[in-house]
């Protein structure tokens, strides 16, 4: 580790793409690293028609070049690596070919990938006729009949791409005849598409074919029965799984593996965020994604200026340093913060103030465990050594403090 970057980034779809854009922007030190291809899933998207400021579309290797290329115009440097492991703590990365690399932040942005059926044949199929990417491989099936399972989005949507290739595409659905997951719009398009044929309240059991795929054995799920349907392709759209068996032990999960933030994209570490399909959340599209990502860099420079201001007016001050917690929502503080000046400026040099507005920063007050408004903390070399709180905050009990660390 030859220095030490401002934010390092972990992963390269949207979130981490804006991420990087923002974080540079702002002038930090900002490193991206990501295994494989920048874009993550939307790149392998190939039409795109709901990410604002294309009202005519675009496709998803275009824009995620577009977000790469925009980072890198404010200097983000972008890595090919994988990363193995993270230390919280430290805000260490480490890499598969034995690098590592050290940041003021961490953010997170490793995607996800689909979930797989688990079904006999899948696996040995796989690359073979059974896709999960239909940017990827639908040229390769031009002309021919395919059968997508999934009713979501991505299920929908990708279907009606595959028609500009596929002779017939037949979209097998868990749910009733005409209930759809996906989008309006997309449910609209996909019914009067005449490539397009529905089998409704069924799954796929297996996938069969000697070195290719040549039929699927469905099943109903409402009576069991099982039919074989002949088909050249298979194309599942059943969910994702997030990338994060990495960090695991290292920032706090979901029970499906997701990442945990509150609003500012943190995760339970300080000072790692987290944006992206990764992350817990409402809804996993590009442009969540690439707003997750403005967020974590925004919240990731206040943390760095942050750190750095206590750092230095506190932590590394060699005088005794009275650090009162306050807020301007609470009418004590208001009262109190008087009578404190008053107190401190009577030490003139030997001692000093610094204003802690617990309202904008949250962050240090949790750290030492205050709770009630206002408190004063007394730092000595960077160690707490006294605290006062609420009525216990007087002129006396103030100097009594001092004049005992002096």
């Amino acid at each position: 580790m030859s220095s030490i970057w401002d934010i390092i980034i972990v992963g390269g779809g949207p979130g981490g793409l804006s991420a990087a854009m923002y974080g540079a922007r702002s002038k930090l030190r900002t490193l991206l690293i990501e295994k494989a291809k920048t874009g993550g899933q939307a790149a392998s998207t190939q039409d795109m028609e709901n990410y604002p400021g294309f009202a005519k579309g675009t496709t998803g290797p275009a824009l995620m070049q577009a977000f790469a290329d925009h980072a890198t115009s404010f200097g983000a440097e972008i890595m090919r690596n994988e990363v193995v492991s993270i230390d919280a703590a430290q805000k260490i990365v480490h890499c598969k070919d034995g690098s590592q690399y050290q940041g003021h932040t961490i953010i997170l942005s490793p995607g996800a990938i689909p979930r797989t059926l688990g079904v006999r044949g899948e696996q040995a199929l796989r690359g073979k006729g059974v896709s999960y990417c239909a940017t990827c491989d639908a040229d390769f099936f031009t002309d021919l009949d395919i059968v997508v399972l999934g009713n979501g989005d991505a299920a929908i949507e990708e279907s009606h791409y595959l028609t500009k290739f596929a002779n017939s595409v037949t979209i097998v659905v868990i749910h009733d005849e005409g209930v759809l997951d996906a989008a309006p719009m997309l449910q609209e398009r996909a019914f009067k598409n005449p490539k397009i044929n529905f089998i409704w309240n069924s799954t796929i059991q297996e996938i069969k074919g000697d070195g290719i795929v040549e039929g699927v054995v469905l099943r109903n799920i409402k009576t069991n029965e099982t039919t074989e349907l002949e088909t050249n392709g298979v194309f599942i759209y059943i969910g994702t799984i997030p990338l994060t068996d990495f960090i695991k032990g290292q920032v706090n999960l979901d029970s499906r593996g997701y990442i945990i933030t509150d609003e500012r994209m943190e995760t339970s570490a300080e000072g790692v965020f987290a944006a992206g399909d990764a992350r817990v959340t409402y809804l996993r599209q590009v442009v969540t994604a690439a707003a997750d990502g403005a967020v974590a860099a925004v919240a990731a420079e206040k943390y760095i200026i942050e750190e750095e201001g206590f750092a230095e007016s506190v932590l590394h001050e060699s005088r005794p340093v009275a650090v009162a917690f306050w807020t301007p929502m609470i009418p004590k503080c208001i009262e109190i913060m008087p009578v404190i000046e008053t107190a401190i400026a009577a030490y003139g040099t030997q001692a000093k103030l610094w204003k802690l507005d617990t309202y904008r920063n949250q962050r240090v007050a949790k750290r030492y465990g205050v709770v009630e408004q206002p408190t004063v903390l007394f730092f000595h070399q960077g160690v707490v050594v006294n605290r006062l709180v609420e009525d216990e905050i007087t002129p006396a009990a103030i100097k009594g403090i001092l004049d005992s660390i002096l």
